[in-house]
């Protein structure tokens, strides 16, 4: 089963490592220039899961959550590398702020794109973006899930 059918069925995770490496493997799969946006409460680990994509993009340096810059951007290094754009919208207030900050430029990429509270967007998110579920499962392990 390939990683994307096996995150359709949901993916368990024991570590934050375990997270980063799924993360990791889908980045191998995934179309260029796609977004996706990363639904789940705090805690979840979406900013483990970015930095597991970062990691299959060939990127190495350190990927932190963007929520005070609201975006970063990373370059990947290597023969298969990529770039990664990291939005974080948890203090947004809805989405009337995406275009009063611009926002919407960011929006249509031309890099692999990673949304933190993509709810906050609205209908702002691309044609095609790709919905991930993270959550905490009642054993305390983490899931993911590709809908």
């Amino acid at each position: 089963m390939n990683v994307l059918d096996r995150l359709r069925a949901g993916v368990a995770t024991a570590s934050a490592e375990e997270t980063r490496a799924i993360a990791a493997e889908l980045a191998a799969a995934l179309p260029a220039d796609l977004t996706l946006a990363l639904h789940g409460d705090l805690g979840v680990g979406k900013t483990t899961f970015v930095q597991g994509l970062a990691r299959g993009l060939g990127i190495s340096e350190p990927v932190t959550s963007p929520t005070f810059n609201l975006c970063r951007f990373y370059r990947g290094r290597g023969p298969a590398a990529r770039n990664l754009g990291h939005l974080d919208a948890y203090r947004l207030e809805g989405p009337a702020q995406v275009e009063a900050l611009l926002l919407e430029d960011f929006l249509q990429p031309p890099y692999c794109l990673a949304i933190e509270w993509p709810e906050k967007i609205g209908a702002w998110l691309p044609p095609g973006t790709w919905h991930l579920e993270l959550a905490i499962t009642p054993d305390q392990r983490h899931s993911v899930r590709l809908h």
